[in-house]
């Protein structure tokens, strides 16, 4: 067997600039060994002998851009788990909820949207939805989430919503029982989410730095939780500045417990910790869409 490929000073600069321009992700020295084994293992896949030959792979053999989602599959990360980080849904039940309740009494305005712009596997989507179930009814309120992410692979996890009942940890058995299904047969150890919970989810592919993101929607809140620790300052501020365009006046904005918009953004007042609402448009007034 041929020993594994070195990854040398130029070529790690070399992909260094790859994932930047192609994720906004700041690959730091610490992240070397790990850009080397897992661009290691679509090396062997391809039968490549050097980094250097699957870059141009990349550049200039690869007509359909299979290879290069592969790459970025490769190095983004997917950390994720129902329930993560729990005040943020408490939030939503205990105040966003009743307040979205008043506001149909009031105005008659049922529909509500959500977008998980970094879903991973899906268990920050289907939190989102499984709260929204217990928090309204859905015979009352028309309930629309958008969940994107970078990662086609996990894209593709997600939408299944099949998770092993071990990672299910987090979850309280009621949620658990009200909310999944637990599989039997060739399917024991595993659960798949409810239909009811599935149906108000739908799955994109979007990049948080493209120009243009294909959504001609405003949302009422958008979650964006442990992307911006992975941006260098330029890159978080031009991304929220952008998130920024696609959320109602009053809407939420929700980061991860290490991110904040202090100094990167107008316009959000801090409501809890990593909650931020939107100010009122002060020179137009935008219709909801």
């Amino acid at each position: 067997m041929p020993s594994p490929a070195t990854l040398t000073d130029r070529e790690f600069a070399v992909f260094q600039a790859l994932v930047y321009g192609r994720t906004g992700i700041v690959l730091g020295p610490h992240r070397r060994p790990l850009l080397q084994a897992r661009l290691g293992k679509r090396l062997r896949a391809l039968g490549l002998a050097t980094f250097t030959e699957y870059h141009q792979r990349l550049m200039e053999g690869d007509p359909s851009g299979e290879e290069m989602n592969r790459f970025v599959n490769a190095i983004t990360t997917n950390k994720t788990e129902f329930l993560r980080e729990p005040h943020h849904f408490q939030y939503l039940t205990e105040t966003w909820a009743p307040a979205a309740r008043a506001r149909r009494q009031a105005t008659g305005d049922a529909r509500v949207r959500v977008w998980s712009t970094a879903c991973s596997t899906g268990e920050e989507a289907y939190t989102i939805a499984l709260t929204l179930l217990d928090a309204l009814s859905t015979v009352d309120f028309d309930v629309r989430i958008l969940a994107s992410d970078i990662d086609t692979e996990v894209l593709a996890q997600a939408a299944a919503g099949v998770y092993a009942l071990e990672t299910m940890a987090t979850v309280p058995v009621p949620l658990l029982m009200r909310h999944f299904l637990k599989g039997t047969g060739a399917k024991t150890g595993l659960v798949r989410v409810r239909p009811a919970v599935r149906r108000l989810v739908t799955f994109r592919h979007i990049n948080l730095l493209d120009e243009a993101w294909p959504i001609h929607t405003r949302f009422d809140v958008i979650f964006c939780r442990n992307v911006l620790i992975y941006f260098d300052r330029p890159t978080q501020q031009r991304v929220l500045q952008h998130l920024l365009e696609y959320l109602h006046d009053d809407g939420l904005l929700v980061l991860g417990h290490s991110e904040s918009v202090h100094g990167l953004v107008d316009g959000l007042t801090h409501v809890q910790t990593t909650i931020y609402q939107r100010e009122k448009a002060s020179d137009a007034c935008r219709p909801r869409s």
